[in-house]
């Protein structure tokens, strides 16, 4: 495997040329060695073993809800911003698209990717730091852990186990997807996975595959970027204010080089797909440096070796770290945004303690998974039920709680 053209700091030519081998790499994911599933299953005569956890993954009812769930702004404010399902749908693109370029498997780099977000509440980080708040008593609260509760215990759609039965290597990849997690096993809220590892193996001191690493740099490129565009659109702050951004400014002036009278619009989109161009070759001009380096020659070493081998160059992470600095200051915490988390932080708080003082309140299929149960049980029964709300559902949900004429 070869890449030529390596990228250059700062350029704005996203026309990299890659050679690549026909055949798949020593260390991909060999669909046909999977470890397989934790209740056993015939194989599907149609489908790899990853390709059937995507499809399972988009089947869900927490999938189908992702459509009204905050990236940055909330569902109401507009239909032309980020939801967490365009996100992952962009982040699979973008996932499939590198794991193609360095002969991975791209089925299971498209599921890992599809699924990262499941366990996500309404109204984004705010209805995380919301949860989060009112869970400590209880043993806390993660997306993360709750996108594993959703793939393995909440979605039940068949009748021999609850979950979607996925593949180990797809569980192992949404559990470590941005590297070891032995440092967190101690929060009481990560018991769920440490009951199942037990069970089940997923070898947590270790990195994942290469692909679910794909998955992971997919998910900061998309969100990056796509923040930069709705910021802009919203906006929250103006092109003009990016010039001086590191990784960013560089490919605007080449943009507007090149087009000097193009509508602001139509430049911001050029930026942004450009943008996306550098930062995925830089991911494979960088991760075929470090499989060169390294001399990985299987799945197992990928885990075994330390570090990620799928990354970006130190050039662009830095550059990034400047982004995402500027991103915070200027977009996530614009006094526009702040109200609309300050308004979600409420409304989930005002759930919360609503149900756990009245659980008789609670739609009748989540009240009788109440019982027997003691505080933390009903808490986390509780918490399932919000984190599983959309932004609309809890916006209407806390109205019918809370305003006398809801239901007139």
């Amino acid at each position: 495997m070869r890449v030529t053209g390596a990228l250059r700091k700062g350029a704005i030519d996203i026309g990299t040329v890659m050679t690549i081998d026909l055949q798949r790499v020593a260390w991909a994911e060999n669909p046909a060695a999977s470890r397989g599933r934790h209740y056993p299953e015939a194989p599907s005569a149609t489908r790899t073993p990853f390709a059937r956890d995507r499809d399972r993954i988009i089947h869900t009812s927490a999938f189908r809800r992702l459509k009204e769930k905050t990236q940055v702004f909330v569902a109401h404010e507009g239909d032309h911003y980020r939801t967490r399902l365009t996100h992952s749908l962009e982040v699979a693109q973008i996932a499939r698209s590198i794991a193609t370029a360095l002969r991975l498997d791209t089925d299971l780099a498209e599921t890992i990717a599809l699924g990262h977000d499941l366990g996500h509440p309404p109204f984004g980080h705010a209805g995380e730091d919301e949860l989060e708040r009112q869970m400590a008593p209880f043993g806390g609260f993660d997306h993360n852990v709750q996108t594993f509760r959703v793939l393995t215990e909440l979605e039940r759609q068949y009748p021999n186990f609850s979950g979607l039965n996925l593949t180990w290597e797809t569980i192992e990849g949404i559990v470590k997807h941005n590297g070891p997690v032995t440092g967190l096993l101690g929060r009481p809220v990560w018991k769920s996975i440490v009951d199942y590892n037990q069970e089940s193996d997923l070898g947590l001191a270790t990195w994942a595959s290469a692909e679910a690493q794909v998955a992971a740099l997919a998910d900061d490129v998309a969100y990056n970027n796509h923040d930069v565009d709705d910021g802009l659109q919203a906006g929250l702050f103006r092109l003009e204010e990016l010039i001086d951004v590191p990784l960013v400014g560089p490919v605007l002036a080449g943009v507007r080089l090149e087009y000097p009278v193009l509508e602001a619009r139509l430049t911001r989109m050029e930026m942004v797909r450009r943008l996306i161009g550098v930062m995925v070759n830089d991911v494979l001009a960088e991760t075929l440096r470090r499989a060169r380096a390294s001399g990985v020659t299987s799945p197992a070493d990928v885990r075994n070796l330390g570090s990620a081998l799928v990354a970006f160059s130190p050039d662009v992470a830095e550059d990034l770290s400047h982004l995402r600095a500027f991103l915070h200051q200027r977009m996530y915490h614009h006094w526009r945004v702040n109200r609309s988390r300050s308004q979600a932080r409420r409304i989930l708080a005002q759930m919360f303690a609503l149900f756990l003082a009245e659980p008789d309140v609670l739609p009748a299929e989540w009240h009788a998974r109440l019982q027997p149960m003691d505080e933390g049980g009903k808490a986390r029964v509780i918490c399932d039920y919000i984190a599983g709300m959309t932004d609309r559902y809890a916006i209407e949900e806390h109205r019918r709680l809370f305003q006398l004429d809801a239901w007139t």
